[in-house]
């Protein structure tokens, strides 16, 4: 048995869900992977995946060594990336998870700029708000926006985040502009659901989403007043459907971070996507210049 191939098909069938994924994702056919995982539950002496007709679920012990394999793999990876003179070549299939608005508005451009000076680099981008775990569900690198807790992981600033109270000239217009944070309380305001501030936590919110551009939207359309970050808003602001207020109160800007898994060795990959990103980027990114 070929335990590197072994361990490599189990966390793909893992990552993908099913053994005919996994399959076409391997190129190789869904016999050879179920013969793979077969042959290492076998040498383990344990199961490792609990199999349905349509589904895979891993067992107790599997996870832990699918986690622990995954590690695995990449410091394999790594190593034979890193055993090359050429430490501009990155190669090899890049996971990344990015919350969903940020990426949506401003993430295609350098992702297709990357991969054009990094042609043999695949991507796989995963949109999501919650605060992936990036060992346990496969992840190269994270991108995070706010202020980061300590953990084990690495985390590098690419760009600083403005922060912005925002509404209509339409809405300040019928119900006036507020003078002080403490004021708000008196107006509609547009709720973050994710919102870490207790200050605006407390405020009793008109309407609140877990998506920032549906709340910039509704304060665009004069719904009340919302606090946003100014990659989201920046463009309505910039062309008038906006207006900034209360910008002596506004929080403290926040960053965006890469955040990735800490080990001895970096692949390649990695590290020339974290600094393209933060050159593209910047300390004062694109949108508030």
């Amino acid at each position: 048995m070929d335990r590197i191939e072994a361990m490599r098909a189990l966390v793909t069938v893992v990552a993908e869900g099913s053994f005919t994924a996994a399959a076409s994702r391997l190129e190789m056919s869904p016999q050879l992977v179920s013969k793979y995982v077969g042959q290492l539950e076998t040498h383990l002496g344990v199961r490792l995946l609990n199999r349905t007709t349509r589904q895979v679920h891993l067992t107790e012990v599997g996870t832990r060594y699918v986690q622990q394999a995954r590690q695995i793999l990449t410091d394999i990876e790594d190593m034979e990336n890193q055993a090359g003179d050429d430490q501009s070549r990155a190669r090899g299939l890049l996971r990344i998870a990015a919350p969903v608005s940020f990426a949506s508005l401003h993430l295609a451009a350098p992702l297709v700029a990357f991969q054009q000076a990094h042609p043999e680099v695949g991507i796989d981008l995963q949109l999501n708000d919650r605060k992936v775990d990036i060992v346990n569900e496969g992840f190269d690198v994270a991108l995070r926006i706010g202020h980061l807790k300590d953990s084990s992981l690495v985390a590098k600033r690419l760009a600083t985040i403005r922060l912005a109270y925002c509404a209509s000239p339409e809405y300040l217009r019928l119900f006036g502009t507020p003078e002080s944070e403490t004021a708000l309380a008196d107006h509609r305001f547009l709720q973050y659901s994710y919102t870490e501030d207790d200050r605006h936590r407390a405020l009793a919110a008109g309407f609140t989403c877990n998506n920032g551009e549906v709340l910039n939207n509704a304060a665009i359309a004069g719904a009340g007043i919302v606090l946003q970050p100014t990659f989201i808003s920046g463009a309505a602001l910039a062309d008038g459907r906006l207006v900034e207020i209360l910008q002596k109160e506004v929080p403290e800007p926040i960053a965006l971070y890469a955040v990735y898994a800490h080990r001895t060795l970096v692949s390649s990959k990695i590290r020339l996507f974290i600094d393209f990103m933060g050159d593209y980027f910047g300390e004062r990114p694109y949108w508030d210049r």
